[in-house]
């Protein structure tokens, strides 16, 4: 029987490896982690990662050919095939600090593998790496492999969080990089006779090792600058009265552009956009490319600019101050059907208001208030006990909103659509206002029940209208 080990049993690593075990009966699968807590919750009845679907596959595999085990050692030993699932953060000091992929844990995961292999062994990228690394991984596993061979393979994901099962078992692609040598040919043919199980010929897609590394930066990159692209289009049509929805729906009916990201939001998050796109920056500026470097820089920042444009707008509109007033933050995840919050725009929208002195009330249907408070706390220690007191998290939106002087939609949660909002607006303060950053309520019935709506692209509301966008400083 086929082994396949997983060294990281995060948010792709437990997901993926679950429908590996689900279609492929005959492979055992183990998943492995240092975090005991982490394993306990997978081996427990509350997984660790909420993903529609992802329940009943994790229930129908476990204990059968599907483990998860802090014995990181045993199974790697054991193992035919070893994916390496671990976190790549964005270097936060040294040299590339802000920019370059943090390789911390892939190094010592490559250094683990070689200590204690006995057996040739498959090593699988599956994390987003900078291009080259297996280059850097071949050299690790070389120098210490003791005899063992190692073929180094990339195969990157292409999940999107709230459809990641959808994506496992329908994929657009399956990319698999690999050595042009015979060795290394074996094992990209060994890794597509995993994915064979269920996924079509036409869409298992071999290539060099250096190609497969760089098209997971690159489609990451190509995503974020649509959405940049559709929300700077939404600062353009709140000044000239236009309709972004509108407007979208007629640049993705071109076949050339296609309908998908181009929703206008408050601005992208997760794990992957962010940290991929400023480590392209970086390999760009590694390489001498400057002008390349620039042009990708500019998604990250036109990003940034439209959270502080929604925070200021939001200011703005509330007389130049939030000071003293309560601010209802429905949503915290960076999208819905995912109790994710890395990067989520809710964060610098959070933060934003605090640094203005509003109190918060915020609610998210599957965020947690640990995770709340340490995401509005993690950048800044020494404001900690002051903005717990302005902090408050709970378990009902309409508790959120009651006695608010306005409403911020941070997450695109269908419950949003259909709350009932005369009776938010009976218990808020008024005048009372609604910012809509994920543009899913009706603009036009809210303010016939009397709120204030601003939707980010849409024709704003008459109050609005002749107020500045920025306020004075």
């Amino acid at each position: 029987m086929l082994k396949i080990c997983c060294i990281g049993a995060g948010y792709v690593g437990g997901p993926t490896m679950a429908i590996v075990a689900y279609k492929c009966p005959d492979i055992q699968v183990a998943v492995v982690d240092i975090s005991s807590s982490r394993i306990a919750a997978w081996n427990s009845s509350s997984l660790p990662v909420f993903e529609p679907g992802l329940d009943d596959i994790v229930m129908s595999c476990r204990g059968r050919n599907l483990f998860f085990s802090t014995d990181v050692e045993k199974h790697v030993a054991d193992a035919d095939i070893i994916f390496v699932s671990v976190n790549t953060p964005t270097k936060r000091q040294g040299l590339g600090a802000g920019k370059a992929a943090d390789l911390t844990y892939w190094e010592s995961a490559a250094r683990l593998i070689a200590d204690v292999s006995t057996s040739d062994k498959i090593v699988v990228e599956k994390s987003t790496v900078p291009v080259k690394t297996a280059e850097a991984i071949e050299r690790i596993l070389t120098h210490n492999s003791n005899g063992v061979r190692f073929q180094i393979l990339s195969n990157p994901e292409f999940l999107a969080e709230g459809t990641a099962i959808n994506d496992l078992l329908h994929p657009d692609r399956v990319l698999i990089g690999g050595r042009s040598t015979p060795e290394g040919q074996a094992a990209v043919n060994t890794l597509v006779s995993v994915y064979a199980h269920w996924v079509p010929a036409d869409r298992i897609i071999s290539m060099g090792l250096w190609s497969a590394e760089i098209s997971k930066l690159a489609a990451n990159a190509f995503l974020a600058q649509r959405i940049s692209s559709i929300n700077a289009m939404s600062a353009l049509c709140e000044a000239t009265s236009a309709d972004v929805t509108q407007v979208a729906y007629a640049v993705g009916k071109d076949s050339r552009v296609g309908h998908r990201f181009l929703n206008a939001s408050v601005g992208y998050g997760g794990s992957c956009f962010q940290k991929d796109i400023l480590n392209l920056v970086y390999i760009c500026e590694c390489n001498g490319l400057t002008e390349v470097a620039n042009y990708w820089k500019q998604v990250v920042q036109l990003n940034d600019y439209q959270k502080s444009r929604f925070v200021k707008r939001i200011v703005s509109s509330m007389f130049n101050t939030v000071a003293q007033k309560k601010m209802a933050i429905l949503g915290f995840a960076f999208k819905k059907d995912t109790g994710d919050t890395r990067e989520t725009p809710a964060i610098d929208v959070c933060q934003g208001l605090l640094r203005d002195n509003a109190h918060l009330s915020i609610y998210d249907p599957q965020v947690t208030e640990e995770q709340i408070r340490h995401d509005l706390d993690m950048d800044n220690p020494d404001e900690t006990h002051g903005r717990s007191k302005q902090i408050n998290i709970v378990s009902d939106v309409y508790e959120a909103t009651e006695g608010a002087h306005g409403v911020c939609i941070m997450t695109e949660w269908d419950e949003f659509k259909t709350l009932d909002y005369e009776r938010i607006f009976k218990h808020m303060q008024h005048p009372s206002f609604i910012f809509d950053g994920r543009n899913v309520i009706d603009a036009d019935r809210l303010r016939k029940i009397g709120f204030i709506v601003y939707s980010i692209g849409k024709p704003l509301d008459p109050w609005l209208r002749d107020l500045p966008a920025v306020p004075p400083s």
